[in-house]
């Protein structure tokens, strides 16, 4: 079994989701694994990552409104506020979410369905420098 892992930068756009397929996808290819398993791993506690619907954009936009109405940012409510009245509510959102996800690799793709992206999360009001860890595993 093989094993090939990168780190991929990424700048967000302040509370957005942004589509990473096409990043993950390469880094696939650059594997040469044709067989096995990404593993895609946030390194962040106030973003998350999400495999949604890649074709009409107000899923994405109402599941940013869902999560801003569960998880209101009003500093009233939590102790930690230190970073601004966005962040706790990004560390919640975050746990309620993921910071990994595992996609099948087969004749050397991702394996996603046909309206599926990969996307990272941004919870936070401002653009943030947020890393991703992709790590392939296979033959």
């Amino acid at each position: 079994m093989n094993h090939y892992q990168k780190f991929i930068k990424l700048e967000t756009k302040g509370k957005s989701l942004m589509k990473i397929t096409a990043k993950v996808q390469a880094v696939v290819a650059e594997s040469g694994v044709k067989m096995g398993l990404c593993t895609v791993f946030l390194r962040h506690t106030s973003a998350s990552l999400l495999i949604q619907e890649n074709a009409d954009p107000d899923v994405l936009r109402d599941l940013e409104n869902f999560l801003t109405q569960l998880v209101p940012e009003d500093s009233r409510r939590y102790y930690h506020n230190s970073e601004g009245d966005d962040d706790m509510p990004a560390h919640i959102r975050t746990a309620l979410t993921h910071t990994s996800e595992q996609v099948p690799i087969s004749d050397g793709k991702l394996v996603l369905g046909v309206w599926q992206g990969i996307y990272v999360w941004e919870h936070r009001q401002h653009s943030h420098i947020r890393e991703v860890v992709v790590h392939i595993s296979g033959m």
